[in-house]
């Protein structure tokens, strides 16, 4: 299999930093590889007909608010937001301290101080960070005022915080999916200026012919502007409707949309990687926690 690259001067370089291995969830063993792999793309299995739940994870400590803390940290820590919208929501006047509303940027919080924002009690919490192996037919979504179903229908009792999924996979879509109440890592992970790398496998609904390929590689006209991926392959060497797609563009539906531009469609849409972290030996439905090792590389990538 090749992989190719468009050839854009000073574009923006795939990241090529070595990724942190992370454990096996409970209970599942490691998925046989099928065929050739798309830039580190792996192969999926079918999903099982009952999705896996490890037990409740205790949350990890953090800092001690014996210390002093900014509140725009105090709220990032709680899962509210990221540090730079937490100060807009003090200065819009939504955070109170001891029954006073707070404004001013720079405000320190004690461990016995009572912060509300909008009138809810929060409180500090440890940051979770959870990867989901996502089958099809989930909602990305905290919930559905249709009752369908949903990822937190997969993760509910994972642990005690309340975590979100960063970024979306469409209904039809499985794979890698991450989850936080880490607000500032979610805002980096998801902005269009980090672009984590994202590699999809790809499944048409007919042979992808090589023009299609060229043109696609070097950028495709759509409604919302030019798109072309980081890097296109082939993943298997006979059938060439099977492609390997690597990007880091975060726009809605974006790899189906680029395959429908050009007269083809997905059939299946499978996510392998996003930002390094991978779905090996974590079989379709099942979770598990990022090791400190994924977490810190996450945060330095």
């Amino acid at each position: 299999m090749n992989t190719r690259r468009p050839n854009r001067g000073g574009g923006r370089k795939p990241n090529s930093s070595s990724h942190p291995r992370g454990p096996q969830a409970r209970g599942n063993k490691p998925q046989q590889q099928r065929g050739s792999k798309p830039a580190h793309a792996e192969s999926s299995s079918e999903a099982p007909k009952k999705f896996y739940k490890p037990k409740r994870r205790q949350a990890e400590s953090i800092r001690d608010l014996n210390q002093d803390m900014r509140l725009n940290r105090f709220l990032s820590v709680a899962g509210i937001s990221s540090r730079r919208e937490a100060d807009n929501l003090i200065q819009a006047g939504l955070v109170s301290i001891n029954g006073k509303v707070v404004t001013e940027l720079g405000t320190k919080v004690k461990s016995s101080d009572e912060v509300r924002y909008n009138g809810e009690l929060i409180r500090a919490e440890a940051k979770q960070y959870l990867l989901l192996n996502k089958p099809k037919g989930f909602l990305t979504t905290m919930d559905d005022p249709k009752a369908r179903k949903t990822v937190m229908d997969l993760i509910g009792g994972a642990c005690k915080e309340r975590i979100y999924p960063v970024g979306r996979l469409d209904r039809a879509t499985t794979g890698v999916l991450l989850f936080t109440n880490d607000g500032d890592l979610a805002k980096k992970l998801t902005h269009p200026s980090h672009g984590a790398r994202k590699i999809y496998a790809v499944q048409l609904d007919k042979n992808f012919k090589r023009g299609d390929f060229d043109a696609l590689l070097a950028g495709v006209e759509l409604e919302d502007g030019k798109i072309a991926p980081d890097a296109l392959s082939y993943i298997d060497d006979k059938s060439k409707s099977q492609i390997g797609v690597e990007i880091h563009s975060g726009k809605n539906r974006i790899v189906r949309r680029m395959f429908e531009h050009l007269g083809y469609e997905v059939i299946k849409l499978d996510r392998t990687s996003f930002a390094g972290l991978t779905k090996k030996s974590l079989n379709r439905g099942h979770y598990r926690f990022l090791t400190k090792d994924e977490v810190n590389f996450l945060k330095t990538r």
